[in-house]
């Protein structure tokens, strides 16, 4: 029998606890500040599996002073990184499985049909907060790392698994990660991409802008100006910059998405009297970043173009808009489409799912940026569940899905780390 034979009869022969691993996950509410229930379970699990695991709450200076550091927590006390090794025997190439547990909150309970953290399994899948985003994923991994352990299947490479706090808000828990110097040769991230694999990722940040008026009395306007017509100016100036932005990517893998790298405005205040006229607005909002341009290189631009309003309205030229870099950031990421990781993941996608693999670019921000940008390894981004369903009220994962992804990760894994280091970089 074959070890593709093996790995796959182990994950049928299994996948009950699979399932029951699934639905413990889920039903720890790992919203932030409440991770250290399912990061103690995690490090339980990866020493079971034989793996040296370094538990601990990011702090210090080196953190939070360096340059990709971003959380609007003061502590992360309670809530615990854990990280799993487990050494090979030498020569072979190491990996990164990272995958976060932290979730978003439940939002209305109205809306779910189920307790969002029951872990209800039905029809073949697991209901609940995190199940697709992406406790899914994580499980995958540590199913696939179980399967290579029971089967006695051995790496000549390292096995790094992260799992982080913070991913939700900008990656405190993967840059604490790295620079505690767990990092390897490169990552798979098990996010929800719907089994499609994406070797890019777009970046984003949050902005904030504050458009001034001049107020006046509501009955006569004339003598003042009016912050909220001048923010529609604003508005209209960010749809060009989005247009000029996105007119530049040509990569085939972001073919198939409407706006590669978009800009999001997502919260507008403005005014506080019907009878007056409001003399401040506040915008905020997301701006993608490309995977080929750094974060600098976006803000850059962004601040350039909020510099020329003045060019389209002389009231911007003695009250330019302010702007604010605040909140959430992601750094873009990528890997070579003919990575030698990419190759081995295609290829176990293909034997495992009958199928050739869709390769996109991701539409959204992940750790692999981080992993990538400052890490020095690169990521790729492949897992279970459907990307339209994380945040949303009645998430699910499919177990199959998890099962395949577990089996196309094994396989995968084993591949990777034994291949040898000797000679060329990729022997």
């Amino acid at each position: 029998m074959t070890r593709n034979e093996l790995i796959h009869n182990w994950m049928i022969d299994h996948q009950w606890k699979l399932i029951g691993m699934l639905k413990t996950m889920v039903q720890e509410p790992s919203t932030q500040m409440n991770e250290a229930g399912i990061q103690y379970l995690t490090k339980k699990w990866l020493q079971e599996l034989d793996f040296e695991v370094d538990m601990w709450e990011p702090r210090g200076e080196e953190l939070v002073k360096h340059e990709a550091f971003i959380s609007a927590r003061e502590s992360f006390v309670g809530s615990p990184n854990v990280v799993g090794v487990k050494k090979g025997k030498g020569n072979g190439h190491s990996i990164v499985l990272n995958g976060h547990i932290d979730v978003v909150p439940e939002g209305d309970l109205t809306n779910w049909e189920e307790d969002p953290y029951s872990g209800t399994y039905k029809d073949g899948k697991i209901y609940g907060r995190g199940s697709t985003d992406m406790k899914g994923g994580n499980a995958a991994m540590l199913f696939a790392l179980k399967a290579l352990k029971d089967l006695d299947l051995s790496m000549k490479g390292d096995i790094i698994f992260h799992s982080v706090i913070e991913e939700e808000s900008g990656g405190a828990g993967t840059l604490a990660a790295i620079l505690k110097g767990y990092t390897g040769d490169a990552a798979i991230i098990p996010e929800p991409t719907k089994m499609k694999i994406f070797p890019k990722q777009q970046g984003s940040m949050w902005f904030r802008l504050y458009v001034k008026g001049a107020s006046a009395h509501g009955g006569t306007p004339y003598e003042g100006v009016n912050a909220i017509e001048k923010a529609q100016t604003v508005l209209i100036a960010l749809k060009e910059l989005e247009r000029v932005r996105n007119n530049r990517i040509t990569d085939p893998l972001f073919s198939k998405v409407p706006i590669p790298i978009p800009i999001n405005v997502g919260v507008i205040e403005g005014g506080d009297w019907p009878s007056s006229v409001p003399d401040l607005v506040k915008i905020e909002g997301r701006c993608g970043i490309s995977p080929d341009e750094t974060v600098e290189a976006a803000k850059e631009e962004f601040r350039e173009w909020v510099k020329k309003l003045g060019e389209k309205d002389d009231w911007f030229q003695k009250h330019p808009v302010k702007l604010e870099w605040f909140g959430a950031r992601w750094f873009p990421g990528s890997i070579e489409t003919d990575h030698p990781l990419m190759s081995l993941l295609t290829s176990n996608f293909e034997k495992v799912m009958g199928k050739t693999p869709e390769v996109e670019a991701a539409p959204w921000g992940t750790d692999g940026g981080l992993l990538t940008a400052v890490g020095n390894t690169p990521s790729i981004v492949f897992g279970p569940g459907i990307t339209n369903l994380a945040h949303y009220a009645n998430e699910y994962i499919e177990v199959e899905k998890v099962l395949q992804c577990a089996e196309i990760i094994a396989n995968t894994v084993y591949e990777w780390c034994n291949r040898e280091k000797e000679g060329r970089e990729w022997s």
